[in-house]
């Protein structure tokens, strides 16, 4: 009975000590976020928006809104030249890039100018994706605050020059669960790192010098 007492509370303490450091390696990932305006935001080729949650009359939530809102301004700034919007479109009846596209487009993004990875969904696919798919080695990453360091971890992970923009224009409803699940999907993430993972999809390299249309699915007029 000793033996096996102690045997789960070895594991336990291993376990905790992966979580604490998995939270650490992740963390520190995100010691340079900035928020927009600021003098230190320069020049990227692409802002890359990732996805969040779209309500049941097909518009963006608060969360996902704010990232379009701030990516949008960057762009409109000449900050950005490309904005690559990255989501769940996985599925009949929920579609995170279109919404996402069609908020860019009222906000007066120009179409050509706005890509689509329909295959983005979960953080990881994001990034990897908008690295080996769309060729994308140096962006600008928004999302919220408590959301980036994983972004930029993953960023770094493949490759990719990212700076981290926060979107927090205002409290969220939610942010406690956002922030408890996000530290589970921080292991999740050294995990991916380490046991090099690869995303549900890939695809054939899409050229962000061209016209952004060509990754829409639909309204490409």
């Amino acid at each position: 009975m000793r033996r096996l007492v102690a045997l789960i509370l070895t594991c336990l303490v291993a376990a905790v000590a992966a979580y604490l450091t998995c939270q650490i390696i992740v963390l520190s990932a995100g010691r340079d976020i900035m928020t927009f305006p600021s003098e230190g935001i320069t020049h990227a080729p692409v802002v890359i928006v990732l996805g969040a949650s779209v309500l049941p009359n097909g518009k963006p939530s608060d969360i996902l809104a704010d990232r379009l809102d701030v990516a949008y301004r960057m762009y409109a700034a000449g900050l950005a030249d490309k904005i690559l919007v990255s989501g769940d479109n996985g599925q009949n009846g929920y579609d995170e890039v279109n919404a996402m596209r069609r908020y860019l487009l009222d906000a007066g993004a120009s179409p050509e100018d706005v890509f689509l990875d329909h295959a983005g969904f979960d953080t990881f696919d994001s990034v990897y994706r908008a690295e080996r798919v769309f060729g994308v080695t140096d962006a600008i990453i928004v999302t919220q605050r408590y959301h980036l360091p994983r972004a930029l971890y993953l960023a770094e992970s493949v490759g990719m020059r990212a700076q981290g923009v926060s979107s927090d224009l205002q409290p969220y409803v939610k942010q406690a669960w956002f922030s408890a699940r996000e530290s589970l999907a921080r292991v999740k993430a050294v995990g991916d790192v380490l046991f090099g993972s690869e995303p549900a999809y890939l695809g054939d390299p899409i050229d962000m010098s061209g016209d952004g249309r060509i990754t829409w699915d639909e309204g490409k007029n």
